[in-house]
């Protein structure tokens, strides 16, 4: 099960805890959905906390990529916190190329 829990930290930036598994299915979806409600809002700083993550797999990974992509579309930035194995697998598969990775969310809120 994937459960997101949005909050906002200071000055303007939206943060996105993500707990569960980042799997294919109509869950994984949410965070889609999540991101486009950020565009509409105009939110152009997304945090993505992985750190209760559990597992993701290759759609989990395009989802995010997609994610990242259509913030920067509308002039904003995503940012990922991921440790252990989904770190790993986000490295594996070149995320970290395309979205910048971060081992917690004081690090990645740093100079967004």
């Amino acid at each position: 099960m994937l459960t997101l829990q949005t909050r906002n930290m200071d000055p303007d930036i939206v943060v996105l805890d993500v707990s569960g598994r980042i799997v294919m299915g109509r869950e994984c979806k949410e965070l889609e959905w999540a991101t486009e409600t950020f565009v509409r809002e105009n939110k152009k700083k997304v945090l993505f906390d992985l750190s209760g993550v559990t597992h993701i797999d290759s759609t989990g990974i395009g989802i995010i990529v997609m994610c990242a992509g259509k913030l920067k579309q509308a002039g904003g930035k995503l940012r990922v916190c991921a440790q252990g194995h989904v770190e790993e697998v986000l490295k594996l598969t070149s995320v970290d190329k395309v979205v910048d990775l971060h081992p917690n969310i004081a690090a990645a809120a740093a100079g967004f």
